[in-house]
């Protein structure tokens, strides 16, 4: 069991390997970064790639509507308010797949359930490009979301077949592609969408995904088969799991606190860009999807510094730039010079936490980690999902005031709940001092 942020614990050292941070690790009781035994087999950078593009493709599913709502609003005759519930429908999707598919990849071989996970993501894309009503396309959007989690089916998967030394730094990587993914999602469908309309981005999100499934079943890693569960005690075990496992607890809930307030940032960023002052067009809304590549690229030097014992102190940073980053963003509503800096501020704030959050909770349990991940990752999307709905609704009533008030106290209730894990562990560590 890993103990980093137990309170009862002090932190293990997390330190790079002897010779530096990119040395192999040789030392007695490591494992080399290229897996020697049949459970694990080989991890070239090729594959770490392809994890990362595969995760990039597969979770765009979810973000293609966010710079879509102005457009799909007007064509299908509803209100923003109305038309934001689709990013929800995606959110919602997503966290029962993560429910209730997520922890199949635990006793499925996963070179079979990816494929077939991202096959059912292309046929329900193609569903929401012929939607011919709102309802239509959020059942479609929300399906979709459910098969696209064979990312965090693809993401405990490259954690286990990385060694301990360099876990941070494969899933940091891993991640990136995933962030990549979602960004280059919203430039993308801003881009189709201008060119020709909204529901093009759901034809041509079809086709790649299903390439992609077809490049999978070719490509990925063979496995050993896996150990026989009944599928009701594989959910019941995820329950044991947040039940008992305190570290698990605390930072799924700082993922969900987190992906609330990304969620409150980017659901109504279009409306925000699409009005005055700015009245961009919808390809210029899609490119600032861009701006969230420093929150991509800071995932992989999260990871390495998670690697070298750094948790704590890269989440307390974190957690304040965070929360800093939406008085710029008050600001940007009028100045472009705060709105960009606040949205860079915001995603690289957000995917560290989310990157060290992951790589404690995968060392929890090695043979459990597509469970932990679903546990993670369902109060994650919670979150998520319930940033988005009350986004809609703060920007109705409040406009872009009433997102920054809402993601502020967001961001605020997560530090609080930080610094109130880290009072408890320095009491409880004093008083572990003062027993005899």
């Amino acid at each position: 069991m890993l103990a980093v942020d137990d309170p009862t614990t002090t932190a293990p050292d997390l330190g790079a390997p002897p010779g530096g941070a990119d040395a192999p690790a040789t030392t007695e009781g490591s494992v080399p970064l290229v897996a020697k035994d049949a459970s694990r087999p080989t991890l070239r950078r090729s594959l770490v790639v392809l994890f990362a593009v595969a995760c990039g493709v597969s979770v765009a599913t979810l973000y293609y509507a966010q710079p879509l709502l102005p457009s799909v609003a007007r064509s299908l005759h509803v209100g923003s308010a109305t038309a934001a519930l689709v990013v929800t429908a995606g959110q919602i999707g997503y966290g029962v797949g993560l429910a209730l598919l997520v922890p199949l990849g635990d006793v499925v071989v996963r070179r079979r359930l990816v494929p077939v996970l991202l096959l059912g993501a292309a046929a329900a894309l193609v569903a929401a490009a012929a939607a011919p009503t709102l309802l239509v396309l959020a059942v479609a959007v929300a399906v979709a979301g459910a098969a696209s989690v064979a990312a965090q089916v693809l993401v405990p998967f490259v954690a286990h077949l990385a060694d301990d030394g360099h876990r941070g730094r494969v899933v940091g990587t891993v991640m990136s592609g995933l962030l990549l993914g979602i960004l280059l999602a919203r430039t993308f469908a801003g881009a189709v969408a201008q060119l020709a309309g909204w529901r093009t981005v759901y034809v041509v999100a079809a086709a790649l995904v299903a390439l992609l499934a077809v490049v999978l079943a070719r490509a990925l890693p063979r496995e050993d088969e896996r150990p026989r569960v009944r599928y009701g005690a594989l959910l019941r075990s995820v329950v044991d799991l947040v039940a008992t496992e305190r570290l698990l607890r605390l930072r799924s809930t700082l993922g969900a606190l987190v992906f609330a307030a990304f969620n409150v940032l980017w659901t109504s960023l279009a409306f925000l860009l699409a009005g005055p002052p700015y009245h961009y067009n919808r390809v210029v809304i899609g490119l600032f999807g861009l701006l969230g590549a420093g929150g991509a690229l800071g995932a992989a030097f999260s990871g390495r510094l998670s690697d070298r014992g750094h948790e704590r102190l890269v989440t307390t940073a974190s957690l304040v730039v965070l929360l800093g980053s939406f008085g710029l963003l008050a600001l940007g509503r009028t100045q472009l010079w705060a709105l960009v800096i606040g949205i860079v501020a915001a995603d690289l704030a957000i995917q560290s936490v989310h990157i060290q959050n992951q790589q404690l909770v995968f060392g929890i349990d090695p043979e459990a980690r597509s469970r932990l991940n679903t546990a993670y990752m369902v109060s994650y999307f919670i979150g998520g999902s319930a940033g988005s709905a009350a986004t809609g609704a703060a920007y109705g009533i409040a406009g872009w005031e009433g997102v920054v008030v809402l993601g502020s106290a967001v961001s605020a209730a997560a530090l609080a709940v930080w610094g109130l894990a880290q009072l408890r562990r320095r009491r409880q560590l004093r008083l572990l001092a003062l027993t005899p």
